[in-house]
């Protein structure tokens, strides 16, 4: 069950010659892959190209009518790996994956697809996640793709020029035989528009019909001698095809007068940013037209030389914008400068900041910066001259709340770090590690559990150093998506192997719930062209684990409690597995939101449990709130002014979990939280017993107010058996 379905979208798909498509970029990109003949798509997903796979997984119908083969790989790795089917068949193949940490898992096959070459046109669409909307670590693939020499499509983000991009991509390829990685930023991938479509085209050469006739020629296998060949025809013949078909077919493109003594070289995916802030400046139009000459690297690597060279002719100033680090373009383009002997200028890092994301902020302040200095002349006269002041950024930290990621509201992987913490209370501080998923929040507060993440799938492999015995147990986290992708075998059978005694947590929400809530093999759910219902506890007994328990209701905190104390206090001397299954809460909620929604429209009886607090009980010692950091579990204060402390609340996004109530049960804390149901379409004698209650509730609330002696605005219960005094006028004196 992915995040959201696409199945509506879907059939945008099916659009032809003359209609027009309109949507996300990321459909875009689709509905490009299968206009231009693609042959075999695969990936596995992540920000922020979650959404392509999903789509592809909705597609596949439509791609099998067209003898398309999609696979969703089990991690990036395997997705690079199946660009082979390219190496020596002419069928067009395309994959996907988050950038930079999947260019990092696939480099193995990346390196060795890039050394062999490829005959068919072989496509990585790169979801370049970089800069504040990003959950990774800040890095660029462009690295890579020099390492290897890959070349880089970085095209302005418009869907027009995105699906352009796509057949651009695989014709370089084909032309070059070079794989083709095509880099996507986040805004890309959901900028929305429109462009013109085209039939939907049969790859020439079917997967299928490859495997009837196999082909081979081990020139292009990655083995010496022939490894040394491929790096000299990287250079002799495939760079230079590279060049000859980016210029030819005119990739790169130039905007704003031919002539001018400065100008801007931008990546595609920035041309948008650099735009408005030249139409900020007065310099540029809503259409694009600019009074600077811009030259766009739609195609980022390899930079063509004599491309670059004529461009810069005539120009005594230069700047470009290149959005993250190292600054690989401005240093390569200094270098042709200098060995071409042009006296021009180049801007840079020097007006713009090395790190960080290029913000419309950062943007208008580095072409200023390059203005000021190159052609103050053409600034506008409401632009502060270079020695005033910026303008005074209001400090909002009081104002605004932080909002640190977190569990969501009724996540079955709160409860487990609330187990934890409670052992930890009671035998002490563990050294633990995380891995890449949902849990990882469990470093941030209130659970501090976890300090370290080293890659999707190495949260137990992340312990090894510690694992030489001592006084306490090494404690790992994993999740099931980790543990399907890369953990079985680098963590899980690390750890046999090397007959460790530490102590393995894997959670398991029943899907890869932090990339959107894909299947995973051991999802609980039917999946008509996957392979679910595999137990991970099967998996874990198949490599050889003995020590294993399941948890299948992590609401259950003792259990949960109990279990890991167990894990950390056995005498038994190996690897041990604790398997905590409980389903992730946004996908169940996604799947029985709609149902009871409907039986509550039809008139049938539906119970929505919901949880409170009660204030005449609640202590006010926040101890529940410090073991669950549940989004619906705050505070409120009482109108009682003999109790100032705010006692705990639970508001109206509660979904019925029960962990507070679990939490507080296992912790011993104070008995103030009940359940109560909230009954849709009751019966005729629940509503006769609802009205009874009512009723006497009612009749005993009114008893207790006509016992109370009110004097002014505060109120005192009279004894038992006293009568209430008369009450005086607001405000008298008595």
């Amino acid at each position: 069950m992915a995040e959201r379905s696409f199945k509506a979208e879907v059939e945008h798909l099916r659009k032809g010659e003359g209609d027009v498509f309109t949507g996300e970029g990321i459909l875009a990109i689709t509905k490009a892959l299968l206009e231009n003949g693609v042959g075999y798509v695969g990936g596995y997903q992540g920000a922020p190209i979650s959404h392509l796979m999903d789509v592809l997984a909705d597609a596949e119908e439509l791609m099998s009518e067209l003898g398309v083969r999609f696979e969703a790989n089990a991690s990036e790795a395997a997705a690079a790996a199946m660009l082979a089917a390219s190496v020596h068949y002419p069928i067009r193949g395309a994959v996907t994956f988050k950038g930079p940490v999947g260019v990092n898992v696939a480099s193995d096959a990346l390196a060795n697809l890039s050394s062999s070459g490829v005959t068919g046109g072989a496509l990585v669409i790169v979801g370049e996640d970089y800069g504040e909307g990003s959950s990774i670590m800040q890095e660029r693939s462009h690295a890579f793709a020099m390492k290897s020499q890959f070349w880089m499509l970085d095209p302005r983000p418009n869907l027009p020029s995105i699906t352009k991009a796509v057949k651009d991509g695989f014709e370089l390829s084909e032309a070059s035989n070079t794989p083709v990685m095509l880099m996507v930023r986040i805004r890309s991938c959901h900028v929305t528009g429109s462009f013109a479509t085209k039939d939907n085209v049969r790859p020439p050469l079917t997967v299928k019909e490859a495997v009837a006739n196999p082909r081979s020629d081990f020139n292009r296998v990655v083995l010496p001698p022939m490894s040394y060949l491929h790096e000299q025809d990287k250079v002799k013949n495939r760079w230079p095809a590279a060049e000859k078909f980016i210029v030819e077919n005119k990739l790169n493109e130039f905007f704003g007068p031919e002539k001018a003594p400065l100008g801007i070289i931008v990546q595609g995916g920035m041309y948008n940013g650099l735009i408005r802030a030249l139409q900020r400046l007065g310099l540029a139009d809503v259409f694009g037209n600019t009074e600077i000459p811009i030259y766009v690297l739609n195609v980022t690597y390899p930079i063509v030389r004599d491309e670059f060279d004529g461009f810069c002719a005539g120009k005594d100033h230069v700047m470009v914008i290149e959005e993250g680090q190292p600054d690989h373009i401005e240093q390569q383009l200094g270098s042709y400068l200098y060995k071409l002997g042009r006296k021009t200028k180049l801007y840079g890092k020097d007006v713009l900041p090395m790190a960080g994301e290029y913000t419309g902020q950062v943007m208008l302040d580095g072409v200023t910066g390059f203005l000021k200095a190159a052609a103050p002349d053409m600034l506008p006269g409401q632009v502060r001259a270079p020695n005033d002041a910026p303008p005074a950024i209001p400090d909002l930290s009081n104002t605004v709340p932080i909002r640190p990621p977190g569990f969501c509201t009724g996540c079955p992987e709160r409860p487990i770090f609330a187990g934890m913490k409670l052992v930890e209370q009671e035998l002490g501080k563990h050294q633990i590690t995380g891995d890449i998923g949902c849990h990882l929040f469990a470093s941030l507060p209130p659970f501090e559990i976890g300090g370290a993440t080293m890659g999707y799938g190495l949260g137990p492999a992340s312990n090894a150093a510690f694992d030489g015995g001592g006084e306490r147990r090494a404690i790992s986290i994993l999740g099931d998506g980790g543990f399907w992708h890369n953990g079985l075998s680098s963590s899980i059978g690390n750890m046999v192997f090397n007959k460790s005694d530490s102590v393995a947590v894997i959670v398991d929400n029943y899907y890869s719930a932090a990339t959107g809530g894909q299947d995973v093999l051991s999802s609980r759910a039917h999946n008509d062209t996957k392979s679910t219902n595999n137990p991970i506890s099967a998996a874990l007994k198949g490599v050889g684990v003995e020590w294993i328990r399941q948890i299948d209701h992590t609401y259950d905190v003792a259990k949960v409690r109990d279990t890991v104390r167990e894990a950390l206090t056995t005498d038994y001397n190996g690897p041990k597995v604790i398997v905590m299954s409980s389903e992730c809460m946004l996908n169940k909620q996604r799947r029985e939101k709609p149902l009871r929604n409907k039986a509550i429209k039809e008139g049938r009886r539906v119970d929505v449990p919901r949880f409170g607090v009660d204030s005449d009980v609640c202590t006010g010692d926040h101890a529940c709130i410090r073991l669950s950091g549940c989004p619906s579990l705050s505070l409120k204060r009482l109108e009682d002014p003999l109790r100032d402390d705010p006692v705990a609340h639970i508001d109206q996004t509660c979904v019925g979990c029960g962990n507070c109530g679990e939490v507080a049960d296992a912790a011993v804390l104070c008995p103030s939280f009940y359940r109560a149901d909230v009954v849709h379409n009751p019966s005729s004698f629940e509503k006769w017993r609802a009205g009874l209650r009512t009723k006497t509730i009612s009749w005993l609330q009114n008893r207790r107010d006509a016992r109370r002696i009110r004097v002014g605005d505060v109120h005192v219960t009279a004894p038992q058996g006293a009568r209430a005094a008369p009450q005086p006028p607001m405000g008298a004196l008595t």
